[in-house]
């Protein structure tokens, strides 16, 4: 051995703790994917070629988004419908308070529960003009925890709702923001799924601030494999994330270079969760943006695998 080679490996025993990141995933993990409502014939192909390579991993739920001011109704509708009716899949339906009144947001909640749909995730949502605040119609839902009390009594549902790491960029404090998520879990949700977040600390102090004001509900970590640092530009801006410096140098060039562009997005998304794993995390929501790859990718390195294959393999 020459005499250079032991400092090496302290060198990497200090970087990595001593063993790989994911030596020790065990497949224990729970998932859920989130997708949003196609546009056009070809959106469609994509979306249902994502949810067919998604559904042997047996999540424990798929979301589909619902558009700014319901303006994608009847398309989330439809969706939650063909993937319930289709797939085996358990769907839950987004839905807001935006732009409608309570009956009609009754009305919608009724037809999802006639439809089979069990579980919905309960968003206060955005207005339909980006950088306009909030305003509750007299007639409506003024807040998400209202809209969580007023679905409990529509039906039984299992209800999801939204959390910030970073706080919500409407909150008035950090301590409002988690306030306000005591009253969506008080109100009768059944947990919550937080906003994408780029480091383990921004979760695990997330959990504690929650824990420390008497949340005791689940806290699901969101998850976005990045791919396209722009467009996430856009995303961050409106939830309140923070989108660190290094992200960027370890994307810039690879404009025209997609292939290596998806190899960086997985690394940097898997080495998060393994993070969140090896913190005990154990439940994981992807935001999939209609693509399987780097969702699936991540599950495999965590552990996860398809329930037939053990089958297949005695077979």
């Amino acid at each position: 051995m020459s005499p250079a080679a032991p400092a090496i490996e302290h060198a990497h025993a200090r970087i990595s703790g001593g063993k790989p990141l994911f030596e020790d995933v065990a497949g224990d993990i729970g998932v859920s994917f989130e997708f949003f409502p196609p546009k056009t014939e070809k959106m469609e192909e994509t979306l249902w070629d994502s949810v067919k390579t998604l559904e042997p991993l047996q999540p424990r739920f798929v979301s589909v988004t619902y558009g700014a001011g319901g303006s994608t109704r009847q398309r989330t509708h439809a969706t939650v419908e063909r993937i319930a009716r289709e797939t085996s899949l358990a769907a839950a339906a987004h839905l807001t308070c935006v732009e409608a009144s309570r009956d009609e947001i009754d009305e919608v909640a009724r037809e999802y529960w006639a439809a089979g749909i069990r579980h919905i995730v309960a968003l206060r949502g955005d207005p339909p003009e980006q950088g306009k605040r909030f305003e509750a119609r007299a007639d409506g839902y003024a807040s998400a925890a209202e809209l969580v009390e007023g679905l409990k009594k529509v039906a039984p549902f299992e209800i999801s709702v939204a959390a910030y790491p970073e706080c919500h960029p409407e909150a008035a404090s950090k301590a409002s923001d988690i306030d306000n998520l005591k009253r969506k879990i008080d109100a009768g949700a059944d947990r919550a799924i937080t906003q994408f977040f780029f480091s383990p600390e921004c979760f695990f102090r997330f959990q504690d601030e929650a824990a420390a004001a008497g949340i005791d509900a689940e806290i699901v970590p969101g998850i976005l494999p990045v791919s396209n640092v722009a467009q996430t530009r856009k995303f961050a801006a409106m939830c309140g994330a923070s989108i660190p410096a290094w992200m960027d140098r370890l994307f810039e060039g690879l404009d025209n270079l997609p292939a290596a562009r998806q190899l960086v997005a997985a690394t940097v998304a898997a080495e998060l969760c393994g993070q969140l794993y090896a913190g005990g995390v154990r439940h994981f929501h992807f935001y999939t943006l209609n693509r399987a790859e780097l969702a699936y990718a991540i599950c495999h390195l965590l552990g996860l695998r398809p329930q037939n294959t053990a089958q297949e393999q005695a077979a």
